[in-house]
């Protein structure tokens, strides 16, 4: 069965799997989405004995469908390679009667390396496909871990060049340095004098420029988006709750067709989604357990019907959430508006102009397989350090949230059914925070000094991807206001 998309604003906007991902944004604003999803046709028993690689092309042929068995194979083959640091690509570990599943053995140590490993050869396929000649600018805003994932995937890429904004004070030091050290003659990095939304929304504003569109279609290139507003980038974070499920069923952990919780730590709610979709898809998953930080703007959607991101900005130890517009949440505003695009479009419109948007009683009902939680930065230190102190297991800022979050639901609601946290980035990443929790000892160490710590108290080897910064050339130094972002785009391009 073929599969199309169209835009979550404007039915009439549609396009194949390959187009939706080399526009990467609908032309109306909207997010491209399946009209249909598809359901799994091979038994979770025989992906059970499958490799991740396997997998993965199991899962995303069906919703990848105008590309080619060789298409897709290929590009599976030289995304989850000896980029990661195991064979699994995303082992699960058990502690405390929980599995988390370890999203961070690729190049950047974090959650977004498992799709954005594979967009740049999805990307080039599809502009292939549909012989694009133009150069393909990657266009990113980032709250921390996708301009390093998407920076290292798309360097040096032929046809591609890729700009990142980020937050110049909102980010961890280690996250800045992996970015702004970045190699590759096609990469630029732009610190701006804001906040993750105000990025996020300075991209998007560039989008939908259709002036600017033209100017640079007569120069010969043409946007796309490594953000997981591009459905490039959803459609292969949907393999890893098919492949954490098949280990489970391996392990004996749980029997086929056994119902299956799972957490993760949210910002701009695509990680959750794509658990969604694999549960819409016949995946036997149970709770989705949406877990938020400070900035808890998704647990108050959850608990009232209300969207309100009026608030407060707040900055905290799991900066990868500090977001107040989930650009992904538009895909299940849609879904469960009854698959409506005008409904949708009011909506979102009404965040645009008012900030705030309020879904029906019936939507709200359609919101059953989630639940909303929320763990302050405290609550977060704390779940850090019981865990290592039970365990020896130590994690990163974002998964304590998850862990928060998740003990919370437990002792509340006692549903006891197997659990899996989804661990988006590895403790290295966040190690002052990390260190901090464990022991205040450690707050007056030099970041790399806490990072050999962490390694004794782990056991576990220090990431290439942090030896490579240890002494690494800052390149990237450019820094603007938040108004300024179409300009520094027009200057970098050359237009």
């Amino acid at each position: 069965m073929e599969i199309i998309y169209q835009s979550t604003r404007n039915a009439g906007e549609r396009a194949t799997a390959s187009e939706a991902i080399l526009k990467g944004l609908a032309s109306d604003g909207g997010l491209f989405v399946p009209t249909s999803l598809p359901a799994f046709t091979v038994p979770f028993t025989d992906m059970a004995k499958m490799d991740y690689r396997q997998v993965a092309y199991e899962v995303m042929k069906l919703f990848l469908t105008d590309f080619t068995e060789e298409e897709l194979k290929h590009c599976i083959a030289k995304a989850y390679d000896s980029k990661f640091d195991t064979e699994e690509i995303a082992p699960l570990r058990e502690a405390n009667g929980t599995y988390y599943l370890e999203l961070f053995h690729g190049a950047t140590i974090a959650f977004k390396d498992m799709a954005l490993s594979i967009l740049p050869h999805l990307l080039t396929t599809a502009a292939k496909k549909n012989h694009a000649e133009e150069e393909i600018v990657i266009l990113t805003a980032t709250s921390g871990d996708t301009g390093k994932a998407a920076l290292a995937g798309f360097a040096d890429v032929p046809g591609t060049r890729i700009i990142v904004f980020y937050p110049k004070d909102g980010v961890s030091p280690i996250q800045e340095k992996q970015m702004v050290t970045q190699r590759g003659a096609n990469t630029a990095v732009v610190g701006i004098r804001g906040n993750f939304d105000d990025a996020q929304n300075g991209v998007k504003a560039i989008f939908n420029n259709k002036e600017l569109a033209e100017v640079m279609r007569g120069k010969g290139f043409r946007f796309s988006s490594a953000n997981s507003i591009n459905i490039g980038r959803l459609v292969p974070q949907i393999v890893y709750y098919v492949y954490a499920y098949t280990r489970l069923l391996t392990a004996g952990r749980i029997k086929d067709g056994e119902r299956l919780n799972v957490v993760v730590p949210t910002g701009n709610f695509g990680n959750i989604l794509a658990a969604y979709y694999a549960k819409c898809a016949g995946l036997p998953l149970g709770k989705l357990i949406c877990a938020s930080n400070d900035n808890k703007v998704l647990y108050d959607f959850f608990r009232t019907g209300t969207y309100d991101k009026n608030r407060e900005f707040i900055l905290t130890t799991s900066p990868s959430m500090d977001i107040l517009i989930s650009s992904n949440l538009e895909r299940l505003i849609y879904k469960i508006a009854g698959d409506d695009a005008e409904k949708n479009a009011d909506l979102m419109k009404k965040l645009s102009q008012e900030g705030v948007y309020d879904i029906t009683p019936q939507m709200r009902e359609r919101l059953a397989d989630f639940y909303g939680g929320y763990a302050t930065t405290g609550q977060t230190t704390a779940a850090i350090r019981a865990l290592y102190e039970k365990t020896g297991y130590i994690i990163d800022t974002h998964t304590a949230v998850a862990s928060s979050v998740y003990n919370t639901y437990k002792e509340s609601s006692g549903d006891q059914a197997v659990t899996v946290i989804a661990s988006t980035a590895s403790p290295y990443k966040f190690t002052r925070s990390v260190m901090s929790a464990i022991d205040a000892k450690y707050d007056s160490m030099g970041d790399f000094e806490l990072v050999d710590e962490l390694a004794k108290l782990s056991g576990s080897k220090v990431p290439q991807a942090i030896e490579d910064i240890r002494s690494a050339e800052v390149l990237h130094k450019t820094v603007c206001d938040k108004d300024k972002m179409q300009e520094t785009v027009e200057r970098i391009l050359g237009l």
